[in-house]
This record gives structure tokens, C-alpha cells and sequence, in this order.
């Protein structure tokens, strides 16, 4: 961790400025200067919250201190005592997000691993073509993004944040899920910086960033335009939000995945990643070859992983998010992208 973040990190919780005490360093290469970094350490709120540092990931959901509790016994002598009255103050709200992040804590940490940074496309895009869609959705050209804080809300592998930290923007990139761990020890760029955290509960400085980018994630949270609500505290006035989201479909194959969805989903991620193998798999391979189609077996999985192991997926009209950008005071709203599967919109905050 580059503790020049520190300055960007937020209690999910109080929202209040995190202290950071370090316990270990290590060395690493960005932007081909080798680094000292903050291995390890403890993240202390104003209060009883306290989020751990592990491997050089800030790990900030609500949380942390119960899905991390070895570190903490290991490295916070009041562990047990702050535990207790966390507890004791908020059991309603941690049982909450434990309820609703468990199952898209997992989906999502089998779904990136599949994923091999060294050979395979992004949903049939290469590195390029993820660029130019990213400056297509968020209506920016290159040279604009030079200096500009952006907050990549669900990275996922978090090779689209080290392209926006190259072309010289500031990167915060944030995931539920430990993609973020490979995300992290993949990256090259000092200016990405890589950290755990919910988008209902951004553990990030309030009206600091001048894009707060949000690509095929909140539909996957229990309440789309909540989730969408709370990332916009996070950008400054005249900054700029950009979401991405499925919209409606009434095809027959649309129909048949939501029905399958509905059963399969509520199965262990590992149950469900062998049954989409040994059947939904070989038919969707035999399918794709017959038009043509080159992508290779993790690239495939990745797309069914994601097509049917979420619980949480959501569809929403164009008139819709364009109100909730609207009711917000955004100026500019306008979809920027739109296919078959869903939409892109964005909006200035006033």
C-alpha cells in the first residue's frame, strides 16, 4: 500500500479520517521504480472501527474486523474489546452487510479467479478495446484524464484502473471481493491504488473525485438506486458519474438464463461452477465455434460465471436511471453506450 492513500480512506461507517499505524513493509516495482510500501498495518476510525491492512490491501468493508479476525487478534491488543462493543452498538448493521455481501463476496472471487492475466480478453476485449470503451462510456478523451482523481468502483482484476493510472489519472480501485488481492499484486502504476470495499458503504473521502466510474456492478446490490446514491457522495461538484447496467430483454435465451438463474444461484459457488462446466459449458463452446467465435474456455466460464451465479441481478430502463440522476440534480445526463445486454449513462453532479 502507498500510504499517500491514506488521505483518500474513509470509515465506511463514521466517514471520518483513518489513522494509519504501520506493522511491516515490503518492496515493490511501480511505474519501474522499486517502491517501499506498507505491507502490512491497522486503520483506526475516530472511534471503535479499525480496518487491517493484509498484504498490502486496505481491506475497509463494514465488516472486516469479524472476515479478518486472525490478523486482528494477531497485531490489535483490544481486538476482543473493541469486537464487543461493535457488536454491541451495531449488531444490526453488521449482521446486515455480512447477510447481503457473503454470497457476491464469493460469486465474484471464483469468477476472477478464473481469470489469466497473461493471455485472456476482458468480455471479448483486449486491453485497447477496454480503453476505448471506458473513454466511450465516460464521454472523455486521453488527454483529459491527466491529473484527475477517478474512483473505479468494482475493478474486478483491476486492469482497466492501471490504464486510466497510465494515462495519468490518480486511480482509487475498489472491489468487494478478493479479485482485489490479484488486482493489487498484478499492478505496475503508482498512481493505482487498490483497496477493499463496498460501494453502499465507499470507504473513500466524500466529494473528492472528478469521475466516479461504476461498470456492471450495482446491479448486482440489494437496492440498485441506493447503491447508486452513496457513490455519488463521492464526487465532487462538477465531477462526473458513469454507470453501466442491464437493461430490459424479452428474448427466449433471456427468459431460459433468468429461470436457470433462479435455482442455480442459490447453490455453493462451488457446486455451481462444476454444473455450468460439465452443462451449460459444452453447449455455449459448441455454439460459439459454430459462429466463429475464438474465445477460450476460462473466457467462456468467466461469461457464464457472470451470467448466472449472482443472485442479485437487476434490470433497469433507460427512463429509470435517467431519473435518478434527475431527482439528484445531475446536469448533462446522457447514455453514452448502449447493446444488446445494457446501457451506459452519465451525469455532472451539481
Amino acid at each position: 500500500m502507498q500510504e499517500e492513500v491514506v488521505n483518500l480512506l474513509r470509515c465506511p461507517v463514521s466517514k471520518s479520517p483513518l489513522r494509519l499505524q504501520p506493522l511491516s513493509y515490503m518492496d515493490k516495482v511501480l511505474s519501474g521504480v522499486q517502491r517501499k510500501l506498507v505491507k502490512n498495518a491497522i486503520l483506526f476510525s475516530e472511534s471503535d472501527w479499525v480496518y487491517p491492512v493484509i498484504d498490502g490491501i486496505p481491506r475497509l468493508t463494514v465488516e472486516a474486523f469479524i472476515d479478518y479476525a486472525d490478523f486482528m487478534k494477531d497485531n490489535l491488543e483490544d481486538y476482543e474489546a473493541r469486537k464487543l462493543r461493535l457488536l454491541q452498538t451495531h449488531q444490526h448493521l453488521i449482521n446486515y452487510v455480512t447477510k447481503k455481501n457473503k454470497h457476491t463476496k464469493r460469486s465474484f472471487s471464483k469468477e476472477w479467479s478464473m481469470f489469466d492475466y497473461s493471455e485472456d480478453k476482458t468480455w471479448q476485449q483486449d486491453d485497447d478495446e477496454m480503453m476505448k470503451t471506458f473513454l466511450l462510456e465516460t464521454d472523455e478523451q486521453p488527454s483529459n484524464l491527466k491529473n484527475k482523481l477517478v474512483l473505479d468502483a468494482g475493478c474486478g482484476h483491476g486492469l482497466l484502473a492501471q490504464m486510466v493510472a497510465d494515462a495519468g489519472a490518480t486511480v482509487v480501485a475498489m472491489d468487494l471481493s478478493a479479485s482485489i488481492v490479484r488486482a493489487y499484486q498484478e499492478n505496475k502504476q503508482l498512481n493505482a491504488f487498490f483497496i477493499q470495499g463496498d460501494v453502499q458503504f465507499p470507504p473513500v473521502k466524500r466529494e473528492a473525485f472528478d469521475l466516479v466510474y461504476c461498470s456492471g456492478v450495482l446491479m448486482f446490490t440489494d437496492n440498485t438506486e441506493q447503491s447508486f446514491s452513496c457513490l455519488g457522495e463521492c464526487v465532487n461538484a462538477g465531477g462526473k458519474v458513469s454507470v453501466w447496467l442491464y437493461h430490459p430483454q424479452n428474448s427466449v435465451v433471456d427468459k431460459c438464463m433468468n429461470f436457470i438463474r433462479s435455482i442455480t444461484s442459490r447453490l455453493p459457488v462451488r457446486i455451481q461452477f462444476y454444473l455450468y462446466k460439465l452443462t451449460i459449458f459444452p453447449l455455449s463452446y459448441i455454439i460459439k465455434r459454430m459462429k466463429g467465435n475464438k474465445q477460450n474456455s476460462r473466457e467462456m466460464m468467466v461469461e457464464i460465471f457472470d451470467a448466472l451465479s449472482h443472485r442479485n441481478r437487476r434490470v433497469h430502463g433507460h427512463a429509470e436511471v435517467r431519473e435518478w440522476f434527475n431527482k439528484r440534480n445531475y446536469r448533462g445526463v446522457q447514455i453514452t453506450t448502449t447493446n444488446q445486454f445494457g446501457f451506459n449513462i452519465i451525469g455532472i453532479k451539481s
